[in-house]
């Protein structure tokens, strides 16, 4: 467990929240097994955030109909998170606030992109903005948080990764758990919400 001043908040912090999305809810076009169970942290992670006046960011797959993802183009998915869709919208319970940066990613028809880094210019606001360190939590654990993770790693910034607001797709038994030693493995810490709320209480 790390030491509590560790995980106090300071300027440069910035919470990312990834496509907490209604397709990848339970019941959704592509759910997650108990994905809707990381809404209720991430909304106290909102919470603490914006109570110290810190970024939120909230990533999204903001699919056309006809996207390379979806097994209709040969891709391995179904169609999800089409735009303008329910599929796309935020969870019902999500405590968006209404200033986070809202990152659309995966939106050409040929562009497949798991990170929210991808194809987006997240990287360039977070510096405008002064970030170096992100709290990142969502679904899925061994797709896009994955991906968002190595990626915010390679772009030079600290990465935390909510362990108890993430959950996996597992397509093969343990994709989550390898998922999170590959995190580990690239520089990320692993921390959960209730550690990151008690040194910041």
């Amino acid at each position: 467990m790390q030491a509590s001043d560790e995980l106090t908040l300071v300027a440069g912090d910035a919470l990312v929240l990834v496509d907490v999305q209604q397709d990848f809810l339970p019941g959704g076009h592509l759910g997650v097994t108990d994905g809707d169970r990381v809404v209720a942290p991430l909304n106290r992670m909102v919470e603490l955030f914006r109570a110290q006046q810190l970024p939120v960011v909230a990533t999204r797959d903001w699919h056309p109909l006809n996207h390379c993802s979806f097994q209709e183009q040969g891709g391995p998915w179904p169609p999800h998170c089409v735009q303008h869709t329910h599929g796309a919208d935020w969870a019902p319970e999500l405590a968006l606030p209404s200033d986070a940066l809202i990152v659309s990613k995966g939106d050409s028809a040929t562009q497949e992109a798991y990170s929210g880094f991808e194809g987006t210019d997240l990287t360039d606001r977070l510096h405008r903005a002064g970030v170096g360190r992100l709290f990142i939590g969502g679904l899925a654990t061994d797709y896009c948080v994955l991906q968002t993770v190595l990626d915010a790693r390679a772009q030079g910034f600290e990465a935390l990764v909510l362990q108890d607001a993430i959950r996996a797709v597992d397509v093969e038994v343990g994709d989550g758990d390898r998922a999170l030693q590959q995190m580990s493995e690239a520089g990320a810490q692993l921390t959960r919400t209730q550690d990151l709320a008690d040194a910041n209480a």
